[in-house]
């Protein structure tokens, strides 16, 4: 008999559900239910609009380094859909992507609607049906599959179901499907800047330094890399990075901590070396007038304000006690953090559906048979750099591969 396949949400890992479904069961009925009226809007926005699709990282291991939570359940997925994978799907798709310094791929276009039509057209050859502005108010699992109740009470009944709603900022989003006995892994944000609501940071807004180290103090989180000093306090991809990986403990926290910032982005004794070695080069100077560590000159001057060291001090001059205490300034700067702040529209959620509970080989649900997820509803969160994406597009494939099995 034919099967029907439903589809619940229609954003990146949806439509790659869908397709994957549609191509891998021809004979099944593949339908895709949105809620709003438009499909793919995290694609179209991420990136700036040009939509970050995956990291070039060059093997499996480098690539699981960018999961906070979930690189081992995603250990066993990539060998069958890695990065790889989604270079040539997309590239066999005449959407071929491109490779920045840093890792990020974009398409070639730079336009993320070049993302979105390619998903669009390929559900269509696949003959995927689509129906927009429908909600799924509840699921239900019967003998013969699964009862969807749809906006205005109406009954679509699916043998399969795919279920790539995203993440959700509040537990109760998820109500819906712990009604059918699925665990779920309570959301906090990840992906966030600092907030430093009585920092000389505020006085520094788009001021950045290229190489820094962030900690959070009295843990072992630390991530280097560039510092974006805002009007709110800390942002950049190191303060990013950083609340990916320790989303759980800071959530705790009220996020209220004691962030260190390393300006320098060296060992202690290396620092204190270059220090010194930069004092001797440069002995008839002012401090006011050259920065070390190739720290943005307006940044410098205010650490300077902030250990009470004058611009109009010779570097020769700067000795015992103000040494030191310049020297710990660069090198173990204190921020109180009090908040945090979404970074632009990356939201991002740490916690979902918990992995434990989902076939690895198929993402089918352990305990709904018949019930599959992909996506960002899993417990899965990647830093920025295209993890989230990459998450998504293997999920959603193997989920299409094995659900019409």
């Amino acid at each position: 008999m034919k099967k029907t396949i439903a589809i619940i949400g229609g954003g990146a890992a949806g439509f790659f559900g869908a397709i994957s479904a549609a191509e891998a069961f021809p004979e099944a009925r593949v339908v895709l239910f949105e809620k709003s009226r438009n499909v793919l809007s995290k694609v179209r926005i991420s990136g700036g609009g040009r939509c970050n699709v995956t990291n070039a990282a060059a093997t499996i291991p480098d690539l699981l380094k960018g999961y906070p939570r979930g690189a081992k359940f995603l250990k066993n997925l990539f060998p069958r859909f890695s990065n790889q994978h989604t270079i040539e799907w997309f590239q066999s798709r005449g959407v071929p992507l491109k490779t920045e310094p840093d890792g990020r791929m974009f398409p070639a276009s730079d336009y993320s609607e070049t993302i979105v039509r390619c998903l669009q057209l390929q559900a269509k050859n696949a003959g995927v049906e689509l129906h927009l502005s429908t909600a799924i108010k509840a699921i239900q699992k019967t003998e013969e599959g699964f009862r969807l109740t749809l906006n205005e009470g109406q009954i679509f009944q699916a043998d399969r179901v795919l279920v790539t709603t995203g993440g959700h900022p509040q537990i109760t989003g998820y109500d819906w499907l712990s009604e059918l006995g699925i665990a779920i892994t309570p959301p906090v944000p990840s992906l966030f800047t600092f907030n430093l609501p009585d920092s000389f940071t505020r006085d520094l807004s788009g001021i950045s330094v290229n190489e820094a180290l962030v900690r959070i103090s009295s843990t072992k989180f630390q991530h280097e890399g560039p510092v974006l000093l805002t009007h709110w306090g800390l942002s950049g991809p190191a303060v990013l990075k950083l609340s990916a990986w320790a989303a759980r403990e800071l959530e705790e926290n009220n996020y209220r901590f004691t962030c260190l910032v390393n300006w320098t982005n060296q060992k202690s004794e290396d620092a204190r070396t270059a220090l010194e070695a930069f004092k001797k080069l440069n002995s008839a100077k002012q401090l006011g007038t050259v920065a070390p560590f190739q720290i943005p000159n307006r940044l410098w001057r205010m650490l300077l304000a902030e250990v009470e060291i004058s611009e109009q001090l010779r570097w020769v001059d700067l000795n015992g006690k103000p040494f030191n205490r310049l020297f710990e300034m660069l090198t173990n700067n204190a921020f109180e953090v009090q908040g945090k702040t979404t970074f632009k529209e990356e939201f991002v959620t740490c916690g979902g559906v918990t992995l434990s509970e989902i076939n690895a080989k198929t993402l089918e649900s352990k305990i709904v048979p018949g019930l599959f997820f992909a996506g960002e509803i899993l417990d899965i969160d990647g830093i920025t750099g295209g993890y989230n994406f990459q998450a998504a597009w293997t999920t959603a494939w193997i989920a299409g591969q094995s659900i019409g099995l």
